[in-house]
């Protein structure tokens, strides 16, 4: 037998266990990989919510008689003192003594509510004006490194509340002046002064027309109500939340509005989480535990001009934000020995990776250590997944 020829017996005989080995050797498990991410994270709760009128008026006859027509519609501008609509007192038999005397107690102390109301509105003025005094000196020391930003929001939220307040205050001195404006118009009707001549009832406060409850002209019972009128400029937003995600917001949280139907998302800061819950019944049939937050809006007035009471909001809670996170898919973390561990691929391998996470917003987590940006991560990672196993990756 010539050289070549066992020359080429003996590679045959090498190259046919090679050529089975590659033959048996298991395919490569298909997986779908996401590059580990740095960058902004946050962790919130979101719900549906609506706008509401934060000093709705309800405007009543303020006594019975005949209501003239209307005129006034949704959306109509008013101002304090203008009139609103007119009423024709029906025939009043003069007052007795003792009917008199209420009415004129009626009229001290409608008048002592109003002054009342009035020092309410002095002392939350003072309030404001140190609120904001606080709130400067506050921003001058975190500009200089020397106040926490807890501080700042704590004052800036102090601030906002101080600004409600005397908001508040003026509409309850507003208020209070049209009850003292009513209820002397009571006793000047029962004294015969105004008998048998239209009565002019004015717009308690500056404001917009929200609903009209009355617009044909006919008989009107005392305390029935005819039109309702708000600032839409003073909306808030009530959010009915789960208890378990109520229990972790506070006041002066970020709020982000969205899909209400503008083009970017709204700011906003929790005003109130309400103490106690109710329940409600899902769509589904669920009995489930609620709390009422209520948010104020800072973002400028001109970017929600359009939104007015009673429109729908979805509101996403943070409770916490970052900006530079390491953070991956929680479908890629599982469970390894008393921690957590991932699958990076790594030269076609898949390697396992013991990782220590943080916070989690549901769909991505938190790493604080264990990986570095731009590693690859298995999503998902099946029962034919393990440690070194060849692998064949697709972008996901």
């Amino acid at each position: 037998m010539s050289l070549t020829r066992k020359l080429i017996i003996a590679l045959v005989a090498l190259l046919i266990p090679v050529l089975l080995l590659l033959a048996l050797r298991p395919a490569p498990v298909p997986v779908t990989v996401t590059p580990v991410q740095q960058g902004p994270m946050q962790v919130f709760v979101e719900d549906e919510g609506w706008t509401r009128l934060r000093e709705p008026f309800t405007v009543t006859a303020p006594m019975g008689g005949y209501l003239r027509r209307v005129s006034l519609e949704p959306g109509d501008p008013v101002t304090a003192g203008a009139p609103l609509f007119w009423l024709e007192p029906p025939p009043v038999p003069a007052l007795d003594a003792r009917e008199r005397e209420r009415a004129a107690q009626a009229v001290a102390a409608a008048r002592a509510r109003m002054e009342a109301a009035a020092a309410d509105l002095e002392s939350a003025r003072a309030q404001e004006r140190l609120a904001q005094a606080e709130f400067g000196r506050i921003r001058d020391l975190h500009g200089r490194g020397l106040a926490a930003t807890q501080a700042l929001d704590q004052a800036g939220t102090a601030r906002e509340g101080a600004s409600a307040e005397r908001q508040r205050a003026t509409r309850a001195l507003e208020a209070a002046r049209a009850e003292w404006m009513a209820a002397r118009l009571r006793l000047e009707v029962g004294d015969g002064l105004r008998a048998g001549e239209a009565v002019a009832v004015p717009a308690p406060a500056d404001g917009v027309v929200m609903r009209r409850h009355r617009r044909s002209e006919g008989p009107v019972a005392a305390g029935e109500p005819v039109l309702e009128l708000g600032d839409p400029a003073a909306l808030e937003v009530r959010v009915d939340l789960l208890s378990m995600d109520a229990v972790q917001v506070r006041p002066g949280m970020r709020v982000i509005l969205e899909r209400w139907g503008g083009g970017e998302p709204l700011e906003g800061r929790v005003r109130r989480v309400e103490p106690s819950g109710f329940e409600e019944v899902s769509a589904l049939g669920v009995e489930e535990r609620r709390v009422t937050v209520w948010s104020v809006l800072t973002s400028p007035r001109g970017q929600w001009d359009r939104l007015g009471d009673g429109y729908r909001v979805e509101a996403r809670f943070v409770l916490w934000e970052g900006e530079d996170v390491i953070q991956i898919p929680s479908s890629a973390l599982f469970r390894h020995g008393e921690g957590q561990a991932v699958f990076v691929v790594e030269s076609g391998r898949a390697q396992l990776r013991p990782v220590q996470t943080g916070r989690s917003s549901g769909l991505w987590t938190q790493v604080v250590s264990g990986l570095a940006p731009g590693e690859r991560v298995v999503r998902h990672p099946g029962s034919r997944v393990e440690d070194g196993v060849r692998v064949a990756p697709e972008a996901g």
